[in-house]
């Protein structure tokens, strides 16, 4: 399995985007390849995909040391300092032209929190580089501020946790969605899982007291106010006061995801008495991910209780965040099963999943195999960030 993720890592994900994606007219990358394979080279450029393009070659750079990957970090990088950083408010913007004009100012949490993740992995990358002292520093030095942001404008003193939204100035904000799909609350478990995810990784390299802080309160958030206590499942929508909104859905990618990512906090803070207290947890969050394993080693995306509706497409993200989970809970915990859940979920993802062909993987298929072409093979949400991870943290951990 390191074998073959390392070669899907090298010869599928990562040549894909240093081939087809970089724009070099304009700058950065393309935003988007249609799900038959037509580049966009005016689409829009979003803050998501550029901060998880930065992380995705910073991270390989990091593992395998090869130049062609430190090159399209440093590009990534340049680009979001360059034309996502807001100079005048802080912050970073959620969509740019194709030209790198700003055409949405919001402040999205959730996006920044990812541009900590990209920015904290190209500090950790190249800080020991020879000649790359101050681009290292650089980038560390802007994640820091916008770590500083989330906490000035996103933490609810009051209630605990993190907003979703605001306007350009850190006004309130009436649509405080991720996307179409999301329900409009003020707080979500997928925001609060994507800043978890960047603190953690900012605190690898970044030993602050307030970081630190915050990484602890964040995890008490997940086992307090985010998984069900009943389910163990993670709820998805919440009121300032932690309400839990309307709509009961079950998002099985996002079970297991938090269950490595939940884990993975608590280990890089080594506090023996945090693990003791999280690691419990961590294996029944990912045991409850188990209802959405298929026979086939697939995971199913979701399912929404009120109406009974199961969403049984196989999605990229969901089956890539199945493997890295299964993995942890073999790796901490010598379940064997779980190692066969992850064997299990990469045959499917090689069978079914990666594109031979053009490269990449597809966004998803149905539950009969069939290729989903109507969604992005590149594009906003579409990134090298979920299956380049696997494959990096499978190469680390076995």
């Amino acid at each position: 399995m390191k074998t073959e993720m390392k070669d899907v890592l090298q010869s599928n994900i990562l040549p894909f985007w240093l081939n087809k994606m970089v724009d070099y007219e304009y700058g950065g990358f393309y935003g988007q390849m249609t799900g038959e394979g037509v580049l966009n080279t005016t689409a829009n450029k979003g803050g998501i995909l550029n901060a998880r393009i930065l992380w995705s070659f910073s991270a390989a750079y990091r593992v395998l040391g090869i130049p062609e990957y430190l090159k399209a970090a440093t590009r990534a990088k340049d680009y979001i300092l360059t034309y996502f950083i807001d100079r005048e408010f802080g912050g970073t913007y959620w969509e740019l032209d194709y030209l790198g004009n700003p055409i949405d100012t919001k402040k999205q949490f959730y996006a920044i929190g990812f541009m900590i993740y990209g920015l904290s992995e190209y500090a950790r990358a190249t800080q020991n580089v020879a000649g790359m002292e101050a681009q290292s520093k650089e980038a560390l030095d802007y994640a820091i501020q916008l770590f500083e942001c989330i906490e000035e404008h996103s933490f609810d003193a009051v209630n605990n946790g993190y907003i979703e939204a605001q306007t350009r100035d850190w006004k309130e904000i009436a649509d405080m969605r991720l996307s179409e799909l999301d329900a409009n609350y003020p707080k979500s478990q997928n925001t609060h899982l994507h800043i978890i995810e960047s603190y953690t990784n900012l605190y690898r390299i970044w030993k602050d007291i307030r970081l630190e802080k915050a990484l602890r309160n964040l995890i008490t958030i997940f086992t307090d106010k985010i998984l069900n206590p009943q389910t163990y499942h993670l709820d998805l929508f919440f009121g300032m006061d932690w309400t839990r909104g309307a709509g009961h859905l079950e998002s099985y990618g996002h079970d297991i995801e938090c269950s490595w990512l939940m884990h993975e906090a608590a280990l890089i803070l080594d506090d023996k008495r945090v693990l003791a207290f999280v690691e419990p947890i961590v294996r029944k969050v990912a045991q409850a991910s188990e209802k959405g394993l298929n026979e086939d080693g697939s995971m199913t995306h979701e399912t929404n209780l009120d109406t009974g509706y199961v969403d049984a497409n196989r999605h990229w993200w969901v089956q890539a965040e199945n493997v890295v989970g299964w993995v942890n809970i073999f790796q901490y915990f010598h379940e064997e099963s779980a190692l066969n859940k992850a064997i299990r979920g990469w045959q499917y993802i090689k069978d079914h999943l990666i594109d031979y062909t053009l490269g990449e993987w597809y966004w998803s298929c149905d539950a009969e195999g069939n290729i989903n072409r109507k969604d992005d093979h590149a594009g906003f949400w579409k990134c090298p960030y979920h299956n380049s991870r696997m494959c990096i943290e499978i190469l680390e951990r076995l």
